[in-house]
């Protein structure tokens, strides 16, 4: 098959354009960069933005799929910036699917889109979208999913993915940013409690979206829905941080603040931001407090049963790898 997947040139992207590649399919990818790794992989790249449905229909034009993974992901920043690349970027995707006549689309979602703001304990996809969201990202990519479950038909089949906090070598955001904050001591445990978070090894992440796109086909089990993705080892949350800290040789976390400390600060660090117009983004909002104070952990039951879903790599075997990248890196 030839495939176009967007944001080739990022984290997942990349992971799932070596595992395309690794199965014979031919690979194009759409990012806003050129990317010199995928240039040395053979894949041919296209330049935009996904807000540019001429530039998205050029890239997919003589595709059988795409794997819509690109995304604009933060905690912090300007709606419309959320808005045009993760809802008006997928509505363009679709679009482009029905003009180049491409049949399956996988789609890359993230367990935000259902998270309230309480525990999420061994949830399954059943668990409703809330009524009000914290932030922009998870609004946002709330809608994109809802879109691509929607446009599932005869003529294109559609499936979404929701990884849960993806990490690995080679990672250019979970794993830079508690290591930089972890250098200089500016990370605090959120609360005392032991809450169960699940994350996801990169391999394994890439790996899922490969097997739910070679099930993809019209009717076929897997099409319309959603699934969640994870390692399925959920570990109290600042044990996996300590754990990826301690890959860098950096001192585990001790210090404390209250969960209802940290949601105030954040909300008065949001308000201070915007009244400002300050860049970057404060240092704690009220979404991520919530995030550090609760579970997130998940029933893979259903990735297992419709597409073979098996984490291939352990959280242990992907911190040692980890801290050999890292090592490298010095």
């Amino acid at each position: 098959m030839r495939v176009l997947v967007t944001g080739g040139g990022g984290f997942l992207g990349k992971a799932i354009v070596k595992l395309l590649l690794e199965q014979g399919d031919e690979v194009c990818s759409f990012s806003r960069n050129i990317y010199p790794q995928l240039t040395e992989l053979g894949v041919e790249q296209f330049v935009g933005d996904l807000n540019d449905l001429t530039a998205v229909i050029k890239a997919a034009d003589g595709c059988d799929a795409i794997y819509h993974v690109a995304a604009k992901a933060s905690v912090w920043g300007h709606y419309d910036d959320f808005y045009q690349t993760n809802v008006v970027g997928t509505k363009n995707i679709i679009q482009a699917c029905r003009c180049c006549e491409i049949n399956r689309l996988i789609y890359t979602s993230s367990p935000s889109v259902v998270f309230d703001g309480t525990d999420m304990e061994g949830i399954d996809e059943s668990a409703p979208y809330p009524d009000h969201f914290l932030a922009h990202y998870p609004q946002t990519k709330a809608e994109a999913e809802q879109l691509v479950l929607a446009a599932n038909d005869e003529t294109l089949a559609t499936v979404a993915l929701r990884p849960q906090l993806i990490w690995g070598p080679e990672d250019n955001h979970l794993v830079p940013r508690i290591l930089e904050q972890g250098r200089v001591g500016a990370l605090r445990r959120i609360g005392d409690r032991p809450c169960l978070v699940d994350t996801v090894y990169i391999d394994n992440a890439a790996n899922a979206h490969v097997l739910a796109g070679d099930k993809l086909t019209a009717g076929s089990v897997v099409a319309g829905k959603v699934y969640f993705i994870s390692n399925d080892e959920p570990l109290p949350l600042w044990d996996i941080v300590n754990r990826i800290l301690a890959a860098d040789d950096i001192p585990v976390v001790k210090k404390i603040i209250s969960p209802q400390l940290a949601y105030t600060v954040g909300g008065l660090l949001e308000k201070f931001y915007r009244l400002f117009k300050l860049s970057g983004e404060p240092r704690m909002t009220r979404f991520v407090a919530k995030e550090l104070s609760t579970a997130h952990w998940f029933d893979l039951s259903s990735a297992k049963e419709d597409f073979g879903y098996q984490p291939e790599v352990s959280i242990e075997e992907g911190l040692s790898r980890l801290r050999n990248w890292l090592q490298q890196g010095r």
